[in-house]
Formats: C-alpha cells, structure tokens, sequence
C-alpha cells in the first residue's frame, strides 16, 4: 500500500493555504483538517482524490466507527466523528471547484460524508457542564501555601485568572505591563498576548473579593521589588531549573521567560484543586463561574453587556449560551421559587376561593365520593 500519493499531497498543499490565507485559520486549526484528511487517504489506500467515488465516503464512516482511542481503547466519540466527517466533508466541496477535479467530484457527492441524523444529535446536544462554585475557588486559593516564590506565582496565577476572566493561553504570554494595578484593568493587547482569534480585550477586574486583587498585587510588587522586574517582563514567569545540592536538576525559582503554552498553567490549577480535595477544574472553568456570577449581579442590560465585554464576547448572546447555561439543580431552585411566588400572589390578590371554584370542588368531591 502505498504511503502518499503524489497529486494528493500537492492539493492539500493549496488546500492548507486556502484555509490560513482565505479562510483566516490559525495553523492548529488548519493541521486539525489536514489530520482528517490524511485519515481518510490510509481508509482508502491513498488513492488519487480525483479517483473519488461514494464508496470511499462510506468507507471512511466505517473506520471512525471501528476507531478506538491509543490510550483508553474506547471508541472515538460522537462529536470526533462529526467534526472530522465535517473537516473532509468542506475539503471535497472545495476541490469539487478545482480545476481537473470538477468532472470527476459532484458537490451532491459530498453529502455522503455526513453522518447520520442521530449521531449528529448526539455530537451537537449540549450536556450539563462542570463548573466551580465561586466558594469552592475561594477555598481552594485560600488554601494553597505562599512561602516561596514559585507558591506565591501558583496562588497567584488561580487569584488572577478569577480576577481578569483572562483563557489560559493569553495568561501565559502576558507581560507587567498589561496590569494596570492602578485604574484595575488588564490590557490583553493581541500584538503580544496570545488572545482567542487575536483580538485586543480590555478586562476591567471582576468583583470577586478584595483578597483576591489583593495577592496579583502583591504577586506584581513581588516580581518588581525582589526580582527587579519591568514592564515587558512575563507576568507569570516559568520556572527556573537548576542543580540542587545532591546534583540533581530542581526547580529554583523563576526566569524571565514566558510559557510557550498553557500546558503548565493547567497542571498548577489541578494540583491546586487536589490538594483541596477538589475535583479539578481547568483555568477555563472559570469563566464559566464568572459568567453565572454576571447573570446574579448584573441588573440592567446594559450592566450585563459590559460584563460579557469584560470577558471577551462580541456578543452578549456568548455569554448567555456558551457561557451561562443554568446548572439542573439550580433550574429547580429557580422554579420551585416562581412556584412560590406565584401561589403567595394569588394568595395576596384573591384571597378566599371564588363561588365558582367552590362549587367545582365540591362536584369533584362528589363525584368521588358517590353522594
């Protein structure tokens, strides 16, 4: 069997520059489809694209649903298939246009690639979410140790996290400079912070407790006073590895040098959780947490539009979807309280039952009752 097929590589060569250059994909999104597209050639033995029939399609679905994950031996899930069944699916509509593919590819061919009516259900329903309570993040930075340098860093990373409503990603490359101690801002400025589809976000801090803006800003003197830190330092330096006594490679403090990703930063807020005899939440749990916060504190539209700003959304409709779905038990809470409010108002507003309604209970009675 062959590994490649010549013609093949040089189209998704072209494919590849349509989807960063037109499409404006970022590269991890852009490697994501051509790994799809590269599971569907070994399906069916790397054979030309312009060779194409329906069987190949149907060939495809076969293999993801035999898939089994390396590590677990489970099967791929429902939303994996879906999404690279779509992935391959939006290639072979664009090569449907490619000159020397046109006569051989029809775009109603394409449709084969999708999945079935129930596995699209199932990949797209939206299921209820893990998410910390505000309580449960106080207890666990209020418990994390403060003595070194690297604990202050790790307590200080949850604290700023909850505080700036900032993804993980743009923490790890954010500078001093973009803390605004003073006016209570952080300017994620996407020429340098690797923000979420490069956008500049200015994120005035959440009102989450003294305490926690108190330890970023002890963090921020900390690294400026001890360490002689500027402006255009990391915020959140990594750790600096060193020979210990016994010879033996350490961790000894931090460097001016920020995390190429956010790998590190999710490691710290599980060990953080665990030590509290918490179940780990990842950084982006967070904004979560602050998103349902908003929907309690915030009384005006206007109010809760400035909060979804705060968290990066162009659209209050993010917030209000992606972000602010209302947990099972708090949708009873909040019913069983309407329930209540309802019957004390008709109690306040009729007061004794009606003549009308009287004589229904009492037919009702009867009725039962055969008198």
């Amino acid at each position: 069997m062959a590994k490649s097929h010549p013609k093949n590589e040089r189209i998704k060569h072209r494919y590849a520059a349509y989807l960063e250059d037109a499409k404006r994909m970022s590269p991890k999104t852009t490697e994501k489809a051509l790994a799809s597209i590269r599971q569907l050639e070994l399906a069916n033995s790397c054979k030309d694209f312009a060779s194409f029939h329906i069987e190949h399609a149907r060939r495809f679905k076969r293999v993801l649903q035999e898939a089994r994950k390396p590590k677990s031996g489970t099967p791929l899930a429902k939303a994996t298939i879906h999404s690279r069944l779509n992935e391959v699916k939006a290639f072979f509509m664009w090569l449907a246009d490619q000159p020397g593919y046109r006569s051989r590819i029809r775009y109603s061919d394409c449709d084969y690639f999708n999945p079935s009516a129930n596995d699209s259900r199932v990949a797209t329903a939206r299921r209820p979410q893990r998410v910390p309570d505000l309580d449960q993040i106080l207890h666990v930075i209020e418990l994390m140790p403060c003595k070194t340098t690297l604990e202050k860093r790790d307590r200080a990373l949850l604290a700023f996290t909850l505080l700036s409503g900032a993804r993980d990603d743009a923490v790890a490359s954010l500078n001093i400079g973009h803390v605004d101690l003073e006016r209570r801002v952080v300017f994620q400025d996407a020429r340098s912070v690797r923000t979420k589809n490069r956008k500049t976000i200015s994120s005035w801090f959440f009102p989450v407790g003294a305490d926690i803006e108190a330890i970023v800003a002890e963090w921020v003197l900390h690294l400026r006073d001890d360490f002689h830190f500027g402006d255009d330092d990391p915020l959140f330096p990594c750790t600096r590895v060193a020979l210990d006594d016994n010879c033996q490679f350490a961790a000894a403090g931090v460097e001016r040098r920020h995390w190429k990703n956010a790998g590190r930063i999710r490691k710290i807020f599980k060990q953080a959780f665990e030590a509290a005899g918490l179940p780990y939440f990842p950084p982006h749990s967070f904004r979560k947490t602050l998103a349902r916060l908003g929907e309690r504190m915030c009384r005006t539209p206007e109010e809760f539009k400035a909060w979804s700003q705060n968290l990066g959304h162009e659209h209050v409709l993010t917030t209000f979807t992606s972000y602010g779905q209302v947990e099972n038990h708090r949708q009873g809470e909040i019913m069983s309280s309407l329930s209540n409010r309802k019957t004390e108002k008709s109690d306040d507003a009729g007061g004794n039952p009606s003549a009308e309604t009287i004589a229904r209970v009492v037919t009702y009675l009867s009725s039962r009752t055969g008198s």
